[in-house]
């Protein structure tokens, strides 16, 4: 594998020196005197290729796949639709995440409900990943980046006398999974009105892996309804979303537990107005979560239920002030409240879980508020440049807390229990978040951008106020796929991170022929909230964790190279595009972090013609050696896989289709976490490996446009 990933950097390397050939003959015939730099884009990178949404969302029912194209940007395995975003090594509790502008708390001890299973990756119309160097305007609260996910605008009638009727309706499968999505969008819209209704459904059975063996424990089943209301006037507009979601089921092979309920109901309302002195940019949003962990297969068998309830409500308030013809200001405030309640019923029966119920969370309340102030500056033709620096507040409470029962199986939940109940169950924490970014454009054919940013975090609930001291409770807490149990620790203080980055972008003088970009980063965390170890020799291999704080460093780069091969002629058009990411990820001792995605590269070839489109994807994968000791994290080795997409475009109908893992390679996948629902079915027996990747997938999408 190591010499894949050598081959696929010196093809790489080759493209980028032939590239830069072509840029030293660039530069030579620039003229200073002709340059206009584009006004200075807050978001560091974007994905909206109608083609690339749709080849993703043929091949999975998980939003968290569209991330894919992004470098430096993985997913934690998760359940069919419920993947954790991972940017540079940071995952999905260290990035806010942004579904239609709202910020989403998952309201589960394992994140089975993390924020983008809330949205099909058929209802998707945009998505952005900001990086480590983010616009404070964007945010605070975290440490990674920034991910927003929206749904279409509304539309409206060109014509004042006429309405406006439209709609489509498409449908996936997926032959590994057997998996179904579908979508109905319908529109009626005036010139000033508009009403939509979008309905999407995604299901799959338990998928294979290369050797035709089940994953057990990967099933799911998803519905959503959202109807959105557009009203616009000539300098304003006003949006309102009405959503509802249920997920009767979704199966996890690396947790103990399976989602058997999930149902979720949200309210989210934009205004914004364009006045003489300025641009208003107003949001607020409420979504209410009813969820419950079980047991419903026989691929992982139980009984034991566990129910939260969350709630996520907050406003978002933006002013853009043009200050001159150089300067625009940025000021603005936001909040956000996530409120939590986790309860486990007792079992009947059950001398160890009853006869009470297991309060973990008792009135759980994490509130933020932020201010925010930014200048957008563009010097002169070849400079520009980001400045911005935020304040945030965070407080965190709950309530008292209590075990199933006073008996002897209890006595150590019983224990920690009062103890919890003894000490301080609040915290408040200031953060200051600064960014300063720049842009130099060099000449025609390069630009160079930099920056710093100091960012900041505060535990999460779980994080904070987990408290039982039962191996039971222990392993019920845990978002990362491990089986490893957990405890928090309320005397946890904010993660501080300070990040230096730089992007080196060659390219053609029309930006159409070819690009290499280059970025390198650098990130220190002070008091990185990670683990330190109780007690091992668990079941399993397993071990027992407490959150803690500690120091640590993030440091990589992430190449990416386009290459135009063909214009026109007998073949269309057709181009070639490469990537790479390498991220190292340790604490200050030299210990290597947990779920670190290795070494990885992939090369795309890209055809065009007419009505068609066609494409082979090769990704290359470095075996992770370097595994987080503390949380007994397993090595996986190299592996190669190869993707095929075509697809067909007529008027008002598009056809899909792809086969994903063409040579049905079996791999296990770095961040998959440990398979419990397989050691789990094996009698217990020995340590639990690592979860395998989807085999080979035939994938058919048919959309209809009406």
């Amino acid at each position: 594998m190591k010499w894949q990933l050598c081959l696929m950097a010196q093809l790489l390397s080759a493209q980028a020196f032939s590239n830069l050939a072509l840029a030293a003959e660039d530069v030579a015939q620039h003229e200073h005197d002709t340059q206009h730099l584009p006004e200075v884009e807050v978001k560091a990178h974007a994905h909206d290729s109608d083609s690339q949404l749709h080849r993703r969302m043929v091949n999975s029912a998980d939003s968290a796949a569209l991330l894919q194209d992004f470098v430096g940007v993985e997913a934690y395995q998760a359940g069919g639709v419920s993947a954790l975003p991972v940017i540079r090594g940071f995952n999905d509790n260290r990035i806010r995440i942004l579904v239609d502008g709202a910020e989403l708390t998952a309201a589960c001890a394992n994140s089975m409900n993390a924020p983008l299973s809330y949205i099909s990756p058929a209802a998707v119309a945009k998505i952005s990943v900001l990086a480590g160097i983010t616009p404070v305007s964007m945010g605070g609260d975290s440490i990674a980046g920034t991910i927003t996910v929206d749904s279409a605008r509304p539309i409206y009638s060109l014509n004042p006398d006429a309405w406006l009727y439209q709609g489509s309706f498409s449908t996936v499968y997926r032959s590994n999974n057997n998996g179904l999505s579908t979508a109905l969008s319908a529109t009626a819209a005036s010139d000033n009105l508009s009403l939509n209704f979008t309905s999407t459904m995604d299901r799959g059975q338990s998928y294979q892996d290369g050797n035709g063996r089940k994953v057990r424990a990967t099933q799911f089943e998803r519905h959503i309804q959202a109807l959105t209301i557009g009203a616009k006037g000539e300098n304003e507009e006003f949006v309102l979303r009405l959503s509802h979601q249920e997920v009767p089921h979704q199966g996890f092979s690396n947790q103990y537990m399976d989602l058997v309920g999930n149902t979720a109901d949200a309210i989210n309302a934009n205004y914004k107005r364009n006045f003489s002195w300025g641009d208003l940019d107003a949001r607020v949003y409420w979504q209410e979560v009813k969820h419950e962990m079980g047991f419903f297969t026989s691929e992982k068998p139980g009984m034991m239920p566990m129910n939260t309830h969350g709630k996520d409500m907050g406003y978002n308030l933006k002013f853009t002030l043009p200050l001159s013809e150089q300067h625009k200001l940025r000021l603005g405030s936001d909040f956000h409240r996530n409120t939590l309640d986790d309860w486990w019923p007792p079992v009947a029966g059950s001398m160890m879980m009853g006869p009470r119920t297991y309060v973990n969370i008792n009135d759980g309340r994490r509130d933020r508020l932020g201010v925010f102030a930014e200048v957008e500056s563009q010097w002169d033709s070849r400079w520009s440049s980001l400045l911005g620096a935020r304040v945030d507040h965070v407080r965190t409470s709950t309530g008292e807390v209590q075990s199933y029962g006073a008996g002897m199986m209890n006595m150590a939940d019983n224990m920690a229990a009062a103890a919890f109940n003894r000490g301080s169950r609040s915290a408040s924490d200031n953060h200051l978040d600064v960014t300063a970014s720049g842009k130099y454009l060099v000449s025609d054919t390069a630009t160079l951008e930099f920056g710093y940013a100091r960012k900041t975090r505060s535990p999460n609930l779980y994080e904070r106020y987990s408290w039982g001291a039962g191996q039971m409770a222990r392993n019920m807490i845990g978002w990362f796929g491990d089986a490893n149990g957990y405890v928090g620790n309320p005397e946890l203080r904010p993660e501080k991170a300070n990040t230096l980055s730089a992007t080196l972008d060659l390219h053609d003088a029309g930006q159409n022929v070819w690009q290499v970009r280059a970025t390198p980063y650098f990130t220190y965390v002070q008091d990185y909230i990670g683990v330190e170890q109780i007690s091992s020799g668990l079941a399993g291999g397993r071990a027992n964790l407490r959150f803690d704080n500690q120091d640590a460093r993030f440091y990589g780069l992430n190449l990416e190279s386009t290459r135009q091969l063909w214009q026109e002629g007998a073949w269309g058009q057709g181009r070639v595009r490469g990537t790479l990411a390498w991220t190292r990820a340790e604490r200050t001792n030299g210990d290597d972090l947990y779920q670190i995605m290795p070494l990885n590269a992939r090369i795309s070839l890209e055809q065009r013609k007419g009505a068609w489109s066609n494409g082979v994807d090769v990704q290359f994968v470095d075996s992770k050696t370097r595994v987080d000791q503390a949380r007994f994290e397993p090595e996986t080795g190299g592996y190669t896989l190869v993707d095929l997409r075509s697809s067909y475009q007529w008027s008002k109908a598009r056809l899909d289709f792809s086969v994903t893992n063409l040579f049905d390679r079996y791999y296990a996948l770095p961040l998959g976490g440990v398979n419990y629902a397989e050691w789990n079915a094996n009698g217990r027996a020995g340590i639990m490996g690592p979860v395998a990747g989807m085999g080979r997938s035939v994938n058919l999408g048919l959309t209809l446009d009406f």
